[in-house]
């Protein structure tokens, strides 16, 4: 448990957060007023919540690192003197690497396995109003001084712009991939042999991209263009300290919990947009005919229907397409009734990680992927998002991201690997997913 300047350490402290109603603020123009630890996350569903400063830092790692989190945050949030709306509630913003294993290294410097920040000021808007949240924690906080805090913050916000235009990309001079391709396919043609003597049922194997950048990597402008090509996406921004900095736009939702009621899906299968509707409509034919995806995204339902079972009463949804600009994908929605208050992070961590990332069975698979792969996933493939004092929270899967520092980026993707795989075919179709962070930086 650790705090950047300009936060407390977690006990049991006081928290007080007050909060105004707040002009229309340019996400990028507030960000760049501020130093790190900065945040920012949209849900496709119009949730945005922009923070920066740390009035706390939760960091864990370890096997028990979602139960170390989850109890530092339930004892952090268990009474919040908050006064304003609802959707302006303190929350804590964060996620987990891929594994309990890894350690933070280039290029993930300040990327514990797990970490959580409560923001010392925090923008959130439903879609309508935005709201400013100022928090302070320590053993005796005086409400006074903070809503003084809360005013100077609102007279900042006065003198930022409502919009504000779009950097340029840094551009890339060049790329290098970890593994090659040659390597890469004989992973999966491995992997494949695996499989066929029935040792596994499915892998995930991912791929590290270093892109050396002629521009410096910034961060929210970054996100600011994501947000332009990828409205319907999630979208994060986690920068713990200024030595780095996790940006994504997954489609994917790992869980949300709202009182008892959760929501989920199973994302697997992938094929690029066609180039006309009628070859749009073609392409996703394709998904929904292919058996071997097929059987992968039956693959990813049954394991997440399994998990879930032990919470509540779960109901599988109708099969459909996940549309995006440059890819489509198999969509299961799947959602369920908690059969008591659970913790959203107790769910993370039963879900974490689901066979679209991970693999089938998940010991075996994970063993390959940590004997197989030469690069640390870090944060990617991992659940990034938020909860609050009742254990509600939203999480994403961390794909379609990078993780960036001055200039270098480094991006990542993965493909499912099933008994059907060819090598080839998997190379072709792990490209196209590299291109929303790729496009946006040349």
């Amino acid at each position: 448990m650790s705090a950047p300047s300009g936060g407390e350490a977690v006990g049991r402290l006081a928290v007080v957060s007050r909060t105004r109603e707040a002009p229309p603020v340019s996400a990028p123009a507030f960000l760049d007023t501020h130093t790190p630890p900065r945040f920012q996350w949209t849900s496709p569903d119009g949730l945005h919540v922009v923070g920066a400063g740390a009035a706390a830092t939760l960091t864990a790692s370890g096997r028990d690192r979602f139960t170390a989190l989850r109890e530092e945050g339930q004892s952090l949030l268990e009474t919040v003197d908050h006064e304003g709306p609802a959707v302006s509630r303190p929350r804590l913003v964060g996620g987990f690497a891929f594994t309990d294993a890894h350690t933070p290294a280039d290029p993930w410097t300040g990327f514990p396995a797990g970490a959580f920040v409560l923001p010392r000021v925090q923008l959130t808007s439903d879609g309508s109003t935005t709201w400013v949240t100022v928090t302070r924690t320590g053993d005796a906080v005086d409400p006074d001084a903070v809503t003084a805090d809360l005013q100077t913050v609102v007279a900042d916000l006065e003198t930022l712009p409502e919009m504000q235009p779009v950097d340029d990309p840094p551009g890339v001079e060049g790329t290098h991939s970890t593994p090659d391709r040659a390597t890469w396919q004989a992973d999966v043609a491995a992997a494949v042999d695996r499989i066929r003597d029935h040792d596994l049922e499915k892998v995930v194997f991912a791929r590290a991209l270093r892109a050396e950048l002629a521009g410096v990597f910034d961060a929210p402008a970054l996100l600011e263009r994501l947000r332009h090509r990828y409205p319907d996406c999630y979208r994060f921004l986690f920068e713990p300290t200024a030595a780095a900095a996790f940006v994504g736009a997954p489609p994917e939702r790992l869980v949300r919990v709202d009182g008892r009621d959760l929501a989920t899906e199973a994302l697997a299968g992938s094929a690029e947009r066609g180039a006309t509707p009628t070859a749009d409509a073609d392409a996703a034919d394709r998904l929904r005919d292919s058996q071997k995806l097929q059987a992968e995204q039956g693959l990813v339902v049954d394991a997440i229907v399994d998990q879930l079972r032990a919470y509540g009463a779960v109901t599988i949804g109708d099969q459909g397409i996940r549309r995006l600009s440059n890819i489509q994908h198999l969509q299961t929605p799947i959602t369920a009734t908690l059969d008591s208050d659970h913790h959203v992070l107790d769910i993370v961590e039963a879900l974490h990680p689901t066979p679209a990332v991970g693999g089938v069975p998940p010991g075996t698979a994970l063993t390959m992927i940590r004997e197989t792969e030469s690069f640390d996933r870090g944060w990617y493939a991992a659940p990034v998002g938020w909860f609050d004092g009742d254990g509600d929270g939203e999480f994403t899967v961390a794909i379609r991201s990078a993780v960036g520092t001055d200039r270098t980026a480094t991006l990542y993707a993965g493909n499912g690997i099933v008994a059907d795989s060819t090598p080839e075919e998997e190379w072709a179709e792990l490209q196209p997913k590299y291109r929303p962070i790729l496009e946006e930086l040349e």
